[in-house]
């Protein structure tokens, strides 16, 4: 199965209360911080929600 590499780019000074929880439920607390995940319906919706604060790519 695929999984997916997060990493956060942006700080989480000033962005809506909700993009930042959705970002410690990804397990990101610190801009750099980067986390590995499975491809799942779930995480990809999180994902899409802080799209401008993560990057992410797919790793095999």
């Amino acid at each position: 199965m695929a999984r997916l590499k997060v990493s956060q780019k942006k700080s989480t000074i000033g962005i809506k209360p909700n993009h930042r929880e959705t970002l410690r439920s990804l397990g990101l607390k610190r801009v750099g911080d980067i986390v590995v995940k499975e491809d799942r319906p779930e995480i990809r919706g999180m994902v899409t929600t802080v799209q401008h604060l993560v990057t992410v790519e797919e790793v095999e």
